[in-house]
């Protein structure tokens, strides 16, 4: 809507746009733009009006409809158009001299000034206060959720029974059995006959629905009719009807009348099928298909399954075509020959680690046989100890008449003591160029025991 700011100055006539047309003058006008918004929103307070009348022009450009609608008792005439989106949902057979009733709402444009109605629902005369009905329980169930996709169930893909809800003897009937044992062989069929049209076709549809839908073998149920005009189909648009379907355990397929005839039960039903015979396409598979199918899937498994044995078989050629597995005993000899090399390294580091150690075991041993006690009586000299035990360290210690024990190389021999030498070279001196023998007696020679004392620590010795 065009929004009007008038801007007023002193002395001068008010703008265009800022005059209600109920408040022009010759001196203060409306403006064209300011006239025609006007129009639209007294028009848009109309709301929608349902209109008898006859169809006079019916074009279709686009998609859409523009037409006219005469009155049936003068000359008057409206124009009328019809978007796509609501041509899907009126009746196809609409044309030039029908006499419908159709509810339209008026629209009018400010732009261009053109007024005419728009469309939302069309009807032959007849059925005009009943589609109005059905129009709003379409509207109320639709709020309600009952033609939700969510809510539908699918079919079985292949159903063990199939009941079925039809005229009795009716080519309904035939049509299904027929297609659908062309189709499946094996299929059976729990037929319960109703009456599809009339008075007693709702509450035979509903106990035949009940009836099926608590049968545990029934997989799948059918309700199905040859097709007819709007006024029979009206059972099958029935609120107790629609709600009966909605709340059934089982799937329900809805095959009622031809691609045209569209009642309510297509809405709520778990499936729609256009006619019978599709009815019976929809509810069992294609025998033949289902075979075709089969050896299809065979055939790519069998396939698969030879290329993956084959792609095997050529990993496993690699993998032994491979040094390591075409001769395995080359492995062992390379690692024989290199165990052979690690054990000899390792028996001639061990033997030199061994022949090292006798050696230095040799040295040690010589050392300590040099400086052994031993050592010393082998070259000559003795051990002096008192009779108490204690070696002689010092002449004093042995006065004249003292027995003594001298311990030599090879055994052990007594002796007595004459008392101390008053020539005797003192203990340490050096008698080599005093004129003194080289092989001096001594009386008495002394060293520490072999055990526990060094050799020439306090040992008076002399040559045995």
């Amino acid at each position: 809507m065009t929004s009007f700011q008038p801007e007023t100055i002193a002395g001068q006539a008010p703008p265009a746009d800022s005059v209600h047309p109920r408040d022009s003058r010759t001196d203060a006008p409306t403006s064209v733009s300011r006239l025609n918004d006007t129009i639209r929103g007294f028009i848009e307070r109309w709301g929608s009006v349902w209109v008898e009348g006859e169809i006079t022009s019916f074009n279709r450009r686009g998609g859409n409809v523009f037409g006219r609608l005469k009155d049936l008792g003068t000359e008057s005439t409206v124009a009328f158009r019809i978007w796509s989106s609501t041509l899907n949902r009126l009746p196809k057979d609409l044309k030039v001299g029908d006499h419908v009733v159709a509810c339209v709402k008026a629209d009018y444009f400010p732009r261009t000034g053109d007024f005419s109605f728009a469309i939302s629902a069309m009807r032959h005369v007849g059925l005009g206060e009943q589609l109005e009905r059905l129009e709003r329980l379409r509207v109320q169930l639709r709020s309600e959720g009952l033609f939700d996709p969510v809510r539908k169930k699918k079919l079985p893909f292949l159903p063990h029974c199939i009941g079925l809800i039809t005229g009795e003897n009716s080519d309904a009937e035939k049509d299904v059995h027929r297609n659908a044992e062309l189709r499946w062989p094996r299929v059976r069929f729990r037929t319960q006959h109703a009456a599809v049209q009339g008075d007693r076709c709702v509450p035979e549809t509903l106990s035949a629905l009940k009836i099926l839908d608590a049968d545990p073998e029934v997989d799948v149920i059918v309700i199905a009719r040859g097709g007819g005009d709007p006024q029979t189909l009206l059972g099958f648009s029935d609120e107790r009807l629609l709600r009966a379907v909605a709340a059934a355990s089982t799937p329900i397929v809805s095959a009622i009348g031809h691609e045209n005839d569209r009642p309510l039960l297509d809405e709520v039903a778990d499936v729609r099928a256009s006619t019978p015979t599709d009815a019976a396409k929809r509810v069992v598979p294609d025998v033949s298909e289902q075979r075709a199918l089969v050896s299809q899937l065979r055939a790519r498994l069998t396939g698969r399954l030879t290329q993956r044995v084959l792609h095997d078989i050529a990993q496993l050629e690699q993998i032994r075509s491979r040094p390591a597995l075409r001769t395995p005993h080359s492995l062992l000899t390379s690692r024989a020959q290199e165990l052979w090399m690690l054990s000899n390294r390792g028996r001639d580091i061990v033997d030199r680690r061994v022949e090292g150690e006798r050696r230095r075991t040799s040295e040690l041993g010589a050392s300590l046989r040099a400086l052994s006690p031993l050592a010393t009586l082998a070259r000559g000299y003795a051990i002096a100890q008192l009779p108490d035990g204690s070696v002689l360290r010092d002449a004093a210690q042995a006065p004249a008449g003292t027995g003594l024990r001298l311990t030599v190389e090879e055994g052990t021999v007594s002796a007595r003591s004459d008392g101390i030498i008053a020539d005797a070279v003192p203990h340490g001196a050096t008698t080599r160029g005093s004129g003194a023998p080289d092989d001096v007696d001594s009386s008495a020679s002394a060293a520490r025991p072999l055990d526990d004392e060094a050799p020439g620590d306090g040992v008076s010795a002399g040559r045995a």
